[in-house]
């Protein structure tokens, strides 16, 4: 088998690059390792920005069914401590240009907006490497083969595509996030509902904190953030008593935190998803390599900031239209996509740590102080 484009990784930015491939034409095969669109919970709400996430969507010709998709009110952010008090409390007021959208919604959108077959559900790619002419051969656990003339590994933090142009590893960055869900939370958990508010809270401490927001229909989903060793949960994590374990473990590290705020583990509806948090390093590239290319977390991963999943649409559509202004020459799209892509990425990379302003030693006033664009209050 062979395919012009070969995609591997059916996240955002894997399926703007297939949209945009598609309204110009252009034959393209996307490669996902999950069973089905269903197969896992896509994360929460994503802000969209106006200079990357927004013209993505523009160029995949989707921005207006995007529009469709925004929860209204959710550019509202609240900072409080650990006992609950409220450092900052910023309302939606109508004038935010970071609208959130369920980041489930806007991946069913983009693969609402392709042909049918051109992702290939139940695809684990075990290995990938070069047969002749710049094309590669991508390997699959069931056994089977594909050679792609031009392969683009959209395949996040631990690609198999990485290694055909990279040595570079995820390094963990000394952060995990354990995240949980509570489902009608203004009947069932109205102490957290209301500390939360109606968008965004940040309850931070020194190496310590909570990130929750507001989704649809009541949910909200939280994220408890640690600096800790990369193995600290390792030992109950696949326990069959991995819940209660974590949660006890979690329980001691929040002792004397308000308990509407420690409510967003003890009351959780859902088991908790462990996140060690990695990065590549800062600057990450390489040498063009004939026939093959990576886009978003493959390509640049870093701890979270707010700009990883629109950094990753923008590397998809400014692919897609380079390969598309360059019919028959792979190489000069490739090149001007990297061209550009680089500088970006590093210069997302290069902006203030976001952990270190929201849990390090200036926590929570650091991050109040980001927040107002002034000094440490």
């Amino acid at each position: 088998m062979s395919s012009p484009v070969t995609i591997v990784g059916a996240g955002l930015g894997g399926l703007v690059l297939a949209r945009v491939l598609h309204l110009n034409g252009i034959p393209v095969a996307v490669y996902e390792a999950e069973a089905s669109a269903a197969a896992r919970t896509q994360g929460g709400l994503l802000d969209i920005h106006p200079w990357n996430g927004q013209p993505a969507l523009e160029a995949a010709g989707l921005i207006e069914e995007f529009r469709k998709l925004v929860l209204p009110g959710r550019e509202a952010y609240r900072v409080v401590d650990q006992a609950g008090t409220v450092l900052l409390d910023l309302p939606d007021d109508g004038t935010g240009v970071r609208p959130e959208v369920p980041r489930g919604e806007l991946r069913q959108l983009l693969l609402d907006s392709l042909p049918d077959g051109v992702v290939r559900w139940g695809r684990k790619v075990s290995g990938a490497g070069p047969v002749d002419d710049g094309r590669h051969e991508l390997r699959f656990t069931d056994g089977t083969t594909v050679r792609a003339d031009l392969l683009i590994g959209a395949d996040g933090a631990w690609s198999r595509i990485r290694p055909l142009l990279s040595d570079a590893k995820p390094q963990y960055v000394g952060y995990t996030s354990i995240e949980y869900f509570l489902f009608d939370a203004e009947t069932r958990h109205s102490a957290t509902a209301q500390a939360v508010g109606a968008g965004s809270l940040f309850a931070l401490a020194p190496g310590k904190g909570f990130l929750a927001h507001r989704e649809g229909g009541g949910t909200v989903h939280a994220y408890v953030q640690l600096k800790a060793p990369r193995d600290w949960l390792t030992d109950v994590a696949a326990s069959s008593a991995a819940t209660s374990a974590i949660s006890a473990r979690l329980a001691a590290e929040f002792e004397g935190w308000a308990p509407e705020l420690t409510a967003l583990f003890t009351a959780a509806d859902t088991a908790p998803v462990v996140r060690p948090l990695h990065t590549l390093p800062p600057g990450h590239r390489w040498a063009r390599t004939p026939g093959v290319t990576l886009l978003g977390d493959a390509a640049h991963l870093a701890a979270p900031n707010g700009e990883g999943a629109n950094l990753a649409m923008l590397d998809g559509a400014e692919l897609g239209q380079a390969i598309a202004a360059h019919p028959g020459s792979a190489e000069a799209a490739l090149a001007e996509y990297e061209q550009a892509m680089f500088p970006r990425a590093a210069a997302a990379a290069g902006e203030e740590d976001v952990y270190d302003l929201m849990l390090g030693a200036g926590a929570p006033h650091s991050w109040v102080a980001m927040m107002t664009g002034g000094d440490e209050v």
